[in-house]
């Protein structure tokens, strides 16, 4: 009991919640960081899977040079992102590393489920609009992208968790966010901090997943009612 009690006195301290070292702004570092990584890993990933899957070319060669990323541990991009970035003159260490890393990780699941996603879509759907003189833009907007939304949003979500899960390595290249508390903790030999830091990572990561499932719902519940409505419209006129 007694590790419990120092970790409920760690988090009512309120210095612990005040300055850029309190709580409040290591979780938006944290935030920025994850964000940051989320999107930039999304303009990446998804119109490369959805251009693919689109197609129906190159898919193969693509999800398997992006899972390269998933082989590849997280540490190890870290590390080899600071010898490079210091390579070329620049601090190796800060958020640029971490930074990299991250959107390693993110993008693999985002290109596979949008691949994947866009794939699944009923092919006699697809020749049934492409019957009705649907252009290849208006078929992707109009039928593949809604019926594959919800395999896209299982990307985003997934991706998202694992940034914010992993995001606490930024600490290693002496930035900050969450990860700050175990790193600290770690070499202050204090449990309580690193528990609490262990704590505030997992609650952002469920936090995170269940918002972006109310998301998704919201989104595909929406977008499959509408689309049903058209592939109806499709399959009646053809």
């Amino acid at each position: 009991m007694s590790i419990l009690t120092d970790v409920v006195d760690w988090f009512t301290t309120a210095e612990h919640w005040r300055g850029d070292l309190g709580v409040p702004h290591r979780l938006t570092e944290h935030a920025l960081m994850s964000g940051a990584a989320v999107v930039t890993a999304m303009l990446i990933g998804l119109p490369l899977g959805i251009w693919l899957g689109h197609r129906g070319r190159g898919g193969a060669v693509a999800i398997n040079l992006t899972n390269v990323g998933r082989a590849i541990p997280s540490l190890a991009i870290l590390a080899l992102t600071q010898q490079a970035i210091g390579l070329r003159g620049w601090p190796g260490f800060g958020a640029r590393p971490a930074f990299v890393a991250l959107v390693a990780l993110a993008v693999p699941p985002l290109v596979t489920n949008a691949y994947v996603g866009m794939r699944g879509v009923d092919r006699d759907v697809v020749e049934a609009a492409r019957g009705m003189g649907m252009t290849g833009g208006e078929l992707l907007r109009r039928v593949e992208l809604p019926i594959a939304l919800p395999l896209v949003m299982a990307g985003v979500r997934t991706a998202a968790v694992q940034v914010v899960a992993t995001a606490t390595l930024a600490a290693v290249t002496a930035w900050g966010g969450l990860g700050r508390f175990i790193v600290d903790g770690f070499g202050q030999q204090d449990n309580a901090q690193i528990i609490a830091g262990a704590l505030l990572v997992a609650l952002m990561a469920l936090v995170t997943e269940l918002v972006l499932a109310r998301v998704q719902r919201a989104i595909v519940s929406d977008g499959l009612r509408a689309e049903q409505v058209r592939v109806d419209e499709v399959l009646t006129a053809a």
